[in-house]
């Protein structure tokens, strides 16, 4: 149950801090606090990212599921390296619907061709709210994996994706 509605939000400045393969917005605000009366002022960025979908590609004749590899920068650090294992995912356009970006991305990453009535919801979540606004759409896709290994995605994006199946367990 949630007490607080936009108008507990006072936005003094907003401002875009950059804008290029993404966007990050500066906002001065304050907000309504829990035990009565205003926060402070904060400065805050925003990574502004929008939404997104993921599919986990499972094969249950086979009992696997399909994951994508590939480079990512946010993984530089990251001990094992920035070639990460992931769900197959992509960002939703301006009046795209969710589903069809994720029929669109599975087709861009793995050469599979799904339809709508094979994709179930599991959840929709904040991916990191305290620093961006994505909201992820996640939905399992029922489907035959027998020829899905290789490497896909498309050049004019950048990408180099490798898909693998693993066992379920």
């Amino acid at each position: 149950n949630n007490p607080f509605s936009q108008d507990d939000i006072d936005i003094q400045q907003q401002e875009t801090a950059y804008h290029g393969f993404f966007r990050i917005l500066k906002y001065r605000l304050r907000h309504r606090l829990f035990g009565g009366g205003w926060s402070k002022t904060l400065t805050r960025e925003l990574f502004v990212r929008g939404d997104s979908v993921g599919v986990l590609l499972y094969d249950p004749q086979r009992d696997c599921v399909a994951l994508a590899q590939q480079f990512r920068i946010g993984c530089m650090a990251n001990p094992t390296g920035a070639w990460v294992w992931e769900v197959v995912a992509g960002m939703v356009k301006p009046g795209e619907a969710v589903v069809d970006v994720a029929v669109r991305e599975v087709a861009e990453e793995t050469g599979l061709q799904i339809i709508a009535a094979q994709l179930s919801p599991i959840c929709s979540y904040y991916s990191s709210p305290g620093g961006t606004d994505e909201h992820l759409h996640l939905y399992c896709a029922v489907c035959d994996l027998s020829h899905a290994e290789g490497v896909y995605g498309l050049a004019e994006e950048g990408e180099d994706i490798r898909i693998h199946c693993f066992k379920r367990d």
